[in-house]
């Protein structure tokens, strides 16, 4: 049967099993009837030992046609009839003739709707071995999260048990406050029920309540850690990973994930145990209410809890899609917006509307195939306990008119049946919930596993620094394009104490080369030394107090001008931001603002221009005094005033500069030029040097700087 699908193999599977179960006990039974001596009487030794021993005979004869899970629901067909007789003799009851047909078929069908319900539950193969030991590793670990949150989450449990015993024993006095109605009246049974009803109301929601809240305590503080876990995890990640991690992923994993993951515990396993303890409670209550009525309503729980699962999986499959066709939606509609100066200059307004509006009929469909689900689920459901409830209503009839229970306890009975199938189906949907709050918690804890790629346990300080950096034969491709190098086999020098420019086009390799010395990535080949080092010896935080980096379009974060001068320098003075922005020649603009250094720079500063923007980055790069600056593009956006006095300051000092710039007036006063092109280094001297020659330099100089040369 390889084009069934696996649940429903799974039931054809048990079928055919039954089938060959029933004629061997038939044929087993006849053959015995004929060879074994007739038992004296139904409490006679021989007629459990003959049926201990057809059942055994059953159990060896199918038990090689049962595999897996299946075995488990054989051995319990076969020894039901059997177990159930020798415990019925043991109390001292009458036996029940499980050698008969009566009860046979009673067995059988029992046993396929137990079998429909965990085929269509738990199919084979639907949860191997490791898969079942993988969540449970991960719901430890989650468990272990917890540990700061013991104390209130141990009080959580004890009110949930409360407030479960409480509710519990509402029914059952109102039954009795039915009974007492009904018979002759007594008013002191009758202030007694109502007492203990009113208690148990009073401490049920009081438990209640303090339950709640005390798990809400929990999730909170709970997804506040693991948030901070994953967010420092994932910042100490290197940068090739950011590059080929989707942002919508992490955010998913900070926002989603992690609260799932405190529902796994304080929510869900609530859930779980207060439905778990209130239907074991109530299955208790209504045995000794009536336990023939309990058998029969039993018989209920395998065909709603099959409903439950095949709708919770069909449902849940067409909430993603839907969730995905509105994120697509979403999608176009933002693309149009954010990109309204392009739409509007190529006329494209109504075929943006007819894409948004196929968008949004795709989800309208999907929204009405998953609604249609839901309406089938539930009139089915509704369906199958208006038929348990007549049949509870035509029995509970017949067994008052014959005075084995009394109206009170069937009030009783059907108030708590009608909570044990909404529990029922609560515990099978929390089940699956739980299963996806684990999978929720393994995608966490693959990112809080990773290791970055750039390893950052350096341990070398020295106490100077003179900024000689070599790069020796450095072979890297970027991790999104593994096949495309960046750089081939490239060697350069920075000399301590002097301006060195990287030129050439653009793809060329000179902000890879930045990346490098900033530790960004680490190169495949060959290797990087500062002051004959190499570059990952050192300490982390000493590096990066020494190598600071400008780029041409700097992050500027929300806050004041003074708080991203001096971020990551916490108690900061005022005078050395002052001094640095003076030094950036950005001290005049910003002491021009109303608000000074106190100016919020909006979001990505967006209150401020490209040059101010520029000048405050640098500003922020110069207050940490690092021996070697890398200006990549840093002055692109500034005016000809504003560039010479940066670079007067960077000139009066001692630390060794690397820009990447396409100014000629910026190249030309470096003390070497080196030209990169391919990945690899074709030239490299002073300016006056590369002209001479009339090389590489010489050309791109006429080609990239005309412009320039003719403001001149």
């Amino acid at each position: 049967m390889p084009g069934l699908p696996q649940a429903l193999r799974g039931v054809c599977a048990w079928a055919a099993l039954l089938a060959c179960d029933l004629a061997l006990w038939a044929g087993l039974e006849r053959g015995s009837s004929l060879l074994l001596p007739a038992p004296r009487g139904p409490f006679a030794p021989e007629r459990l030992a003959r049926l201990w021993l057809l059942a055994g005979l059953r159990l060896a004869a199918l038990w090689r046609l049962a595999g897996g899970a299946r075995r488990r629901g054989l051995a319990a067909l076969c020894l039901l009839g059997p177990a159930y007789e020798s415990g019925r003799l043991a109390l001292g009851g009458r036996p029940l003739g499980t050698g008969g047909p009566g009860f046979a078929a009673l067995r059988l069908g029992a046993t396929a709707a137990a079998a429909l319900f965990w085929e269509g539950s738990f199919p084979e193969g639907g949860a191997p071995g490791g898969g079942e030991r993988a969540a449970r590793g991960l719901f430890l670990r989650v468990l272990r999260l917890y540990r700061p949150d013991l104390l209130p989450m141990g009080a959580a449990f004890v009110f949930l048990a409360l407030a479960v015993l409480c509710e519990m024993f509402i029914p059952f006095y109102t039954g009795k406050v039915i009974d007492i109605l009904g018979s002759q009246y007594q008013q002191s049974n009758f202030l007694t029920a109502i007492l203990f009803m009113g208690l148990f109301s009073i401490g049920s929601s009081l438990c209640a309540g303090c339950r709640g809240g005390l798990f809400m305590c929990c999730i909170a503080g709970f997804s506040r850690r693991i948030k901070v876990l994953l967010f420092g995890a994932l910042v100490r990640q290197e940068v090739g990973f950011f590059e080929t991690t989707k942002t919508g992923d992490l955010t998913s994993r900070l926002a989603t994930d992690t609260r799932l993951m405190g529902m796994t515990v304080a929510l869900n396993v609530n859930v779980l145990l207060r439905t778990l303890v209130r239907t074991v409670g109530m299955l208790a209550l209504m045995v000794s209410l009536f336990w023939k009525l309990t058998l029969l309503m039993l018989t209920e729980t395998p065909v709603t809890g099959l409903l439950q699962n095949v709708y919770d999986t069909y449902y849940q499959r067409l909430s993603k899609e839907v969730q995905d066709s509105v994120a697509r939606a979403n999608e176009a509609a933002g693309e149009s917006v954010s990109g309204i100066r392009t739409l509007r200059s190529f006329n494209t307004e109504e075929s943006e509307a007819r894409r948004y509006d196929s968008r949004l009929e795709d989800t309208h469909l999907l929204k009405t195939r998953r609604d249609t689900v839901r309406a089938v689920y539930l009139l089915l459901r509704r369906l199958v306990s208006l038929g348990m409830q007549v049949i509870m209503l035509y029995f509970g009839r017949l067994f008052i008119q014959t005075g084995q229970m009394t109206t009170g306890n069937l009030v009783s009975f059907l108030l708590y049946q009608k909570d044990l199938g909404r529990n029922i189906r609560t515990l099978i949907y929390v089940f699956g919930d739980m299963l996806n709050s684990v999978g929720a918690a393994g995608k966490v804890f693959e990112y809080l596993d990773r290791r970055p790629q750039v390893c950052a346990e350096g341990s070398l300080q020295p106490p100077s620094l003179r900024g000689h950096v070599q790069f020796r034969n450095v072979t890297f491709s970027y991790p999104s394009r593994p096949d495309r190098p960046a750089l081939q086999g490239l060697s350069l020098e920075l000399k301590a104490g002097q301006i060195t420019a990287l030129v050439g086009p653009s793809g060329g390799g000179k902000t890879t080369c930045v990346s490098l010395l900033e530790r960004f990535y680490e190169p495949q080949e060959g290797e990087i030394l500062l002051d004959g080092h190499l570059l990952q010896e050192y300490e982390h935080s000493y590096l990066h107090s020494k190598v600071s980096m400008v780029g041409q379009e700097p992050v500027l974060f929300s806050g004041s001008i003074r708080d991203n001068i001096a971020y990551g320098l916490p108690d900061c003075p005022l005078e050395r931001v002052q001094r640095a922005a003076e030094s950036a020649n950005a001290h005049n603009f910003i002491s021009a603002l109303e608000q000074g250094y106190d100016t919020d720079v909006g979001d990505r500063g967006a209150q401020l221009s490209g040059g101010e923007k520029q000048r405050i980055a640098i500003a922020r790069a110069l207050i940490r005094d690092p021996q070697i600056l890398i200006l990549d593009e840093a002055t692109s956006c500034l005016d000809a005033d504003s560039e010479h006095a940066i670079q007067q300051a960077l000139s009066g000092c001692s630390r060794t500069v690397l820009v990447v710039a396409h100014r000629l007036k910026t190249v030309e006063r470096a003390d070497q030029i080196i030209v990169i092109d391919g990945g690899r280094v074709l030239e490299q001297g002073t300016h006056q040097e590369l002209m001479a020659s009339r090389g590489s330099y010489y050309r791109l100089r006429e080609r990239l700087f005309t412009e320039e040369n003719g403001d001149q």
